[in-house]
């Protein structure tokens, strides 16, 4: 069984977070990443967009960690104090934190983002890239399995980094979901 089918027969197919029903999305909760369902959930693609992208939080989305937060799923759990504790100048986060209780494994893992030891990703020319960033390939490459060569010039919109491995990141290109070498790409 796939970590997705087991994520949706775990949630009854809805975000883990916000209940939501749509767009449903595998996070794996860093910062270890290795398709355990013990170590994921399943998200929305909003929940998912905003914890990835802090910039782009809207803390009333994240009032939904008030039923979320009483999981006995520890991912769950963790991402829930996480954003908690992202949010906590808002105000009712506080509360909320001030009655969410972690045994003291996964309050480890909560403090523990991994931020420390994230690895910058750069383009070719070195600017740092960031997970929905547009990207332009500066060769033609030829994606395996798929049949087709991406062409230089071709802009890669909203791409996704790869955790743990600078050297690649995934986008769209004519549909299809791929992985790229960084060194192939510069920033738009």
């Amino acid at each position: 069984m796939s970590l997705e089918t087991s994520l949706k027969e775990r949630s009854n197919a809805t975000c883990e977070l916000c209940s939501s029903a749509e767009h449903l999305q595998v996070y794996e909760v860093p910062p270890v990443v290795t398709g355990d369902i013990d170590k994921s959930i399943l998200t929305c693609s909003t929940c998912k967009s905003q914890i990835e992208n802090p910039d782009q939080t809207n803390p009333n989305h994240w009032r939904c960690l008030n039923d979320s937060m009483w999981t006995t799923i520890p991912a769950v759990q963790v991402v829930a104090w996480r954003m908690l504790n992202r949010l906590k100048d808002e105000g009712w986060p506080m509360d909320l934190l001030d009655m969410l209780y972690l045994d003291e494994e996964t309050m480890v893992w909560a403090k523990d983002d991994g931020s420390e030891n994230t690895v910058k990703v750069v383009d070719s020319n070195g600017a740092e890239l960031k997970a929905g960033d547009t990207v332009v390939l500066i060769k033609d490459l030829n994606v395996k399995g798929a049949g087709f060569t991406a062409k230089r010039g071709t802009a890669v919109r909203n791409i996704g980094l790869v955790h743990d491995d600078p050297e690649h990141i995934q986008g769209k290109v004519e549909g299809q979901q791929i992985y790229i070498l960084t060194k192939y790409l510069k920033k738009n």
